[in-house]
């Protein structure tokens, strides 16, 4: 026998209270006292109630707008994959009446995003997506975010604070663990005298800073089974390449035999022109993410490994989540949902 379909009317019976006191706890819409709300949302628990997605929408009668605050970026970039997979995940949710809009700012300019958060928040969005790369400024929004109730998830990577809806994106301290242990596999220690760490120049100030963590795990990593081992940070300037190229060839001057090169960010191709002009098949290279030039990379055999995801899956997944959290008030199951870390090589790049 079927069990019997639970209806907003049971949940009203069983929490002691009123149909519509139900329908403004599930539309958050309209005064409802605590120990009401807590009472609905206890009946809720208790019945397995799971209120009707598309009735809801039909009683509010409203179009609700999802945000993304992204760096800009060219054709290829790896911000264009996130800026993908949040177009996707709107049109995923479209027909709920829920619409998105992007707020675009430089990535190397804080002023930059300052001015795309106000305008973002002079929108009045009823969620929002945010890869953190101004840490001080990011707090500064999602103060204001929870002080005008908009819940927000981030991507990429997340700031160690506890309002966030939900994060997607990589475990970023074990991302660079993990790239420690590949880049040093088999090795001995006196094998690993010198690693560079391939770094960018962003805004002047050094107040962005994504790779932190990330570099965090790798440097505990090498402290730890190579504590000999001497780590050289080289900034390049992503946007000059022959600045680039001059960077590269002055440390491969002054150090001529390391075999050992990490890039923590997206952009390993850009040293691709350098590795072709002193080819070592004794070096070990790893980078992050699967851009078309990266994967190049690899096929060349300029790069070894790229640690990747499926970067698009993160703002997707990150609007899906806040159109189940606006509409129904669902939290995610998992809050901090890390995705898959995975290693390709010129083996196995093709089929990813």
């Amino acid at each position: 026998m079927d069990e019997k379909k639970i209806t907003i009317f049971d949940v009203a019976e069983k929490a002691g209270v009123s149909k519509g006191t139900v329908d403004r706890v599930l539309h958050n819409r309209g005064e409802v006292s605590k120990k009401s709300e807590a009472k609905v949302r206890e009946a809720i628990k208790l019945l397995n109630y799971e209120p009707n997605l598309y009735a809801s929408l039909l009683a509010t009668k409203s179009k609700r707008e999802i945000a993304l605050l992204l760096p800009k970026y060219n054709k290829g970039e790896y911000w264009e994959m996130l800026y993908d997979g949040f177009v996707a995940g709107g049109e995923a949710v479209s027909s709920l009446n829920i619409s998105t809009n992007v707020f675009l700012y430089d990535q190397y300019d804080s002023a930059s995003f300052k001015t795309a958060a106000e305008r973002m928040l002079e929108s009045r969005p009823s969620g929002v997506v945010i890869p953190p790369l101004f840490k001080n400024d990011t707090m500064e929004l999602v103060n204001k975010l929870n002080a005008m109730d908009i819940p927000y998830v981030y991507v990429d990577t997340r700031l160690e604070e506890g309002n966030y809806l939900a994060y997607y994106g990589m475990p970023m301290y074990k991302s660079g663990y993990l790239c420690a242990s590949l880049l040093t596999d088999r090795r001995r220690e006196d094998e690993v005298k010198e690693i560079v760490v391939v770094r960018i120049q962003r805004d002047k100030s050094r107040l962005s800073d994504p790779t932190i963590n990330r570099r965090a795990g790798f440097t505990d990593f090498i402290e730890t089974y190579f504590p000999e081992c001497v780590i050289y940070n080289l900034f390049i300037d992503p946007s000059d390449a022959r600045s680039t190229n001059e960077a590269l060839e002055s440390f491969h001057e002054l150090h001529p035999g390391i075999k050992h090169v990490v890039m923590f960010n997206s952009r390993v191709h850009l040293l691709s022109d350098f590795f072709k002009r002193h080819p070592d098949n004794q070096r070990c290279v790893i980078g992050y993410d699967n851009l078309d030039g990266n994967v190049e990379a690899v096929r060349e055999g300029l790069v070894n490994l790229l640690i990747t995801q499926h970067t698009d899956r993160q703002s997707h997944d990150a609007v899906v989540t806040l159109a189940d959290y606006i509409i129904m008030r669902k939290q995610p199951p998992i809050r901090d949902c890390y995705v898959h870390m995975d290693i390709l090589n010129k083996y196995n790049l093709e089929n990813y």
